[in-house]
């Protein structure tokens, strides 16, 4: 495992190993959108990406480091849903197994696609105690290799590769802002923008009711994420040892939303844009459009995490 954060050497690397088998995604405007924050906002679609969010990114940069003897009998995780597709997808790519051990309160279009790219899922109780517990016992039996969603130096630099494909195509940008959940996007966003762009602001979304980035960021301390309710069912998990530092020192806020802003954000991109996002992709527009940070005639890049969303259950359809 790479042992030391990525510097912009190891986000090039990344970039160089993964372009053959993700999707250099499209970078979005709205006239709309923008015109009413009286801002330029750039949307990173990785919504579009393979597997349909970010995390194909990080999987695939870890998965096609292996060596053939770190892969013959396969590799292992944990995840709600869209680690797990990009690692099912990129175990495929290299002829290997994927073992994924799911919450079983997975969104079931999730579940779908992680079966449609070959991963062999074991369902557990939806805590973190849960999922590695029983991580850890597929390991045992298997012998898998267990790749983190995002506590890995490699699915970092992998994530980072979205932050440094905006640098490289717009210029002079005021604030970049992404999701947290784990932390792997952000801390990969932070970094490239550390490396390329390094008056940028950086700032996250997370929801109100899953602020334990939040909470931990501003109290100088790490604090879990225990049972978080929100719709944001990417941004569910606690921080991780590797990612917490980076994004204690390198974002410069963290800002949150409620369950009703999302929702918001959410169906104005589905209808200005016409673009399917999941809920977590929403966040940080729906920290914006909340006054949680002020984008007057400022130029401001998000990351539009995923969009791998379950359409019979759209969030502003009555139950």
């Amino acid at each position: 495992m790479q042992a030391q954060v990525p510097n912009i050497d190891d986000i090039i690397a990344a970039s160089h190993r993964i372009e053959a088998v993700v999707h250099k995604t499209p970078l979005l405007t709205c006239q709309t959108i923008s015109q009413r924050l009286n801002a330029e906002i750039f949307f990173k679609c990785e919504n579009f990406q393979k597997a349909g969010a970010f995390k194909s990114r990080g999987a695939c940069n870890t998965v096609f480091s292996l060596s053939e003897e770190q892969i013959t009998h396969g590799v292992a995780t944990h995840s709600s849903g869209n680690h797990a597709q990009a690692l099912a997808r990129a175990a495929k790519l290299r002829k290997t197994s994927a073992y994924i051990v799911m919450p079983e309160n997975a969104p079931q279009v999730k579940i779908n696609a992680v079966k449609g790219y070959g991963g062999q899922i074991t369902f557990c109780k939806p805590t973190l105690e849960a999922r590695e517990a029983t991580i850890n016992k597929i390991i045992v039996q298997t012998g898998a290799i267990e790749v983190h969603p995002y506590n890995d130096y490699r699915i970092i630099a992998g994530q980072a590769t979205a932050a440094m494909e905006i640098f490289n195509e717009v210029e002079d940008i005021d604030i970049i802002m992404a999701p947290v959940g784990g932390g792997g996007l952000l801390s990969g966003t932070a970094l490239s923008t550390k490396y390329l762009s390094p008056k940028t602001r950086i700032i996250a979304g997370e929801p109100d009711l899953a602020n334990d980035a939040f909470r931990s960021f501003y109290e100088g301390k790490f604090i879990p994420s225990v049972n978080p309710k929100t719709i944001a069912d990417g941004l569910l998990t606690s921080l991780g040892t590797l990612t917490y530092p980076i994004i204690k020192k390198h974002v410069d806020e963290i800002v949150t939303v409620s369950e009703e802003g999302i929702i918001e954000a959410m169906r104005l991109i589905w209808e200005r844009m016409k673009i399917i996002v999941e809920p977590s992709s929403a966040v940080p527009l729906g920290c914006i459009l909340e006054g949680k940070i002020n984008p007057e005639k400022k130029r401001i890049a998000i990351i539009l995490s995923g969009g791998n969303v379950d359409l019979d259950h759209l969030p502003w359809l009555k139950k």
